[in-house]
């Protein structure tokens, strides 16, 4: 194992191999996040992974933090695994949110179909990574047990954050989805980004956005927690 490592990390270096850049095409993938107002279209069937939006955990004009459900995709039987996303603006969750998602969770859990768990959508700063770690911790205990929980990251965290604050994401989280993408555009230096994922101990995957310019990290086929790419789906024109 060690000298698997190694020979990973060498990989990753500034000077990994990687191929040309090309338009992020869906068909090319098997992942897919499905976001509320993207329509569905032919091919999802043969996906064997979505990460299918139920909704947004945000404050309402009270100033209370509320889930509100988002989403036309209905509790039903379904072919490929599904993890159920909530986009997330405030850590200050009351137990009815939790009890809404562990709720939701159930519906989609008897029907027909894999459902792999819940994930959190939430763009914690670098800085404020310790305080969402203890977050997920709470909310790790309170999802049932067969419910494993994911969570998006910011390609930032790979340059700035400590990497003993990302591993202590592991205790809690089953798996990190990096956003490589802002808007519609991969983010600029992406290359160098990406090289610094050596240091993850936890399994992850890219996040590409539909159309986009990606240049494949071949490297990356090699490391040990890597799992692949989600495409961020949009409405083809």
């Amino acid at each position: 194992m060690k000298r698997l490592i190694l020979v990973v990390l060498a990989l990753l270096g500034p000077a990994a191999s990687a191929g040309a850049e090309s338009e992020v095409r869906a068909a090319d993938y098997d992942a897919y996040w499905l976001w509320a107002g993207v329509r569905s279209r032919p091919g999802l069937e043969a996906a064997k992974t979505l990460y299918l939006l139920q909704g947004e955990i945000a404050e309402d004009a009270s100033g209370a933090v509320r889930l509100r459900a988002q989403g036309a995709t209905e509790p039903g039987p379904h072919r490929p695994r599904l993890w159920l996303v909530y986009r997330v603006r405030s850590l200050a969750w009351r137990p009815e949110v939790v009890a809404g998602v562990r709720r939701r969770f159930a519906l989609w859990r008897a029907q027909p179909g894999d459902v792999a768990g819940v994930q959190v959508d939430f763009d914690a700063s670098t800085r404020g990574l310790q305080q969402y770690t203890a977050f997920l911790r709470e909310l790790r205990s309170a999802l049932p047990p067969d419910c494993a929980l994911s969570v998006t990251g910011l390609m930032d965290w790979a340059s700035q954050a400590r990497p003993e604050d990302i591993d202590a994401l592991a205790g809690s989280v089953d798996e990190l989805v990096f956003q490589t993408y802002r808007g519609r555009e991969t983010v600029p230096d992406i290359d160098a980004y990406v090289a610094r994922l050596k240091r993850l101990h936890t399994p992850f995957r890219l996040g590409l956005a539909e159309g986009a310019q990606w240049r494949s990290a071949d490297a990356l086929a090699a490391h040990p927690y890597f799992r692949g790419y989600v495409v961020f789906l949009r409405n083809q024109h």
